[in-house]
């Protein structure tokens, strides 16, 4: 890993971020959001929309990064949630046999379109939260505690079921890397990176000029989960060992401040290449090559899409449908109404 790749010298760091998604990349800049998804025929669908007004919360060191950590779930689980939406409405226009089942039917009969969507997004908020807390922050403590009687060492016991939360969130990794669908966002996530790095370079942005930069980049997501890991081992072990019960509670009470923490330092990480912050991302760069793929040219393209998206004028109207590779409207297409329209249609089928 050579690290003046990623922290390159002549580079000015920029505020947009991004994030993969199915068969497609979200980008993020100062005024809006783009979804840039590829279709199954090859085409590009985008669709852009203004940012939500900036929290008073955000201007709060540590605050800011408990408020951008929710933010971050609830967003991305939505933006994911879009791109499976587009892929499964273009699909569905490619199989005239397709019929709901009769849960799915029901339930849109009942909650309608926003209804399901809101449900989906608030169930999978809740999913993730027990399922990262159970699993990695819960389950090595008590895990841990059977070696209380072999270890006397509180500090030794906390390193422990620190170095034990780090293990299994990376053997979590390799094991869902091995799915196809994975291995492609993780393309995605890589194609998003090197485009990153294409525009804060200055270069012209193709895919030929992205394609020469690492898939890691030093203020990426992963590298804040891996912050995470790392500080919660530290603050952790100045604990003691004390019943589960405390230990349990300790370490919920704990989750904003390793939250909070960790943003900050990946701020800072991200604005500075001194030789303290190189070594201290390390770590998430490491988990970052799990994370990534070299993506390909098409990957590429979806991801600078998306980029030109943003990089527009303030008062340049917000766009959905089919776009070129330079993000200009082909072909409006409302997802939200266009489902709607097809729902209501069908019912009309189903009773008539």
């Amino acid at each position: 890993m050579d690290m003046s790749k990623i922290f390159l010298k002549g580079a000015c760091p920029t505020p947009i971020g991004g994030q993969a998604v199915l068969e497609g990349v979200m980008m993020r800049g100062l005024e809006r959001t783009a979804i840039s998804v590829r279709l199954p025929d090859g085409r590009i669908h985008c669709k852009t929309r203004k940012n939500g007004a900036s929290s008073k919360w955000m201007k709060l060191p540590l605050i800011r990064g408990v408020v951008s950590f929710v933010y971050s779930l609830v967003e991305g689980t939505k933006t994911l949630t879009y791109s499976a939406d587009v892929l499964e409405y273009y699909m569905e226009d490619e199989e005239d046999d397709y019929e709901p089942g009769k849960i799915e039917a029901w339930m849109t009969e009942k909650l309608g379109s926003q209804g399901i969507w809101n449900l989906m997004i608030a169930l999978s908020v809740i999913i993730a939260l027990v399922f990262s807390i159970g699993i990695f922050i819960l389950l090595p403590t008590a895990v841990i505690g059977w070696l209380k009687p072999f270890i006397g060492n509180a500090i030794v016991l906390n390193l422990i079921e620190g170095i034990l939360r780090i293990i299994m969130f990376i053997v979590y990794i390799v094991l869902i890397a091995r799915m196809e669908d994975i291995q492609r966002v993780f393309q995605y996530h890589g194609a998003e990176h090197k485009t990153i790095h294409c525009f804060e370079n200055d270069l012209e942005l193709t895919p030929a000029n992205a394609q020469q930069f690492y898939t890691l980049h030093p203020r990426c997501g992963t590298s804040f989960l891996m912050f995470v890991m790392v500080i919660s081992l530290i603050l952790f072990s100045l604990l003691g060992w004390p019943s589960l019960l405390w230990r349990i509670l300790s370490r919920l009470l704990l989750i904003p401040v390793v939250a909070g923490l960790s943003y900050e330092l990946l701020k800072w990480a991200g604005r500075s290449d001194n030789w303290l912050v190189k070594l201290l991302s390390i770590p998430g760069l490491y988990l970052q090559k799990l994370t990534t793929r070299t993506p390909d040219d098409s990957q590429l393209e979806i991801a600078i899409t998306s980029l030109k998206a943003v990089l527009v004028d303030p008062d340049t109207e917000y766009i959905e449908g089919i776009v070129d590779t330079d993000a200009n409207l082909l072909e409006p297409l409302d997802i939200e109404a266009a489902k709607k329209e097809r729902e209501e249609a069908e019912r009309e089928e189903r009773n008539a």
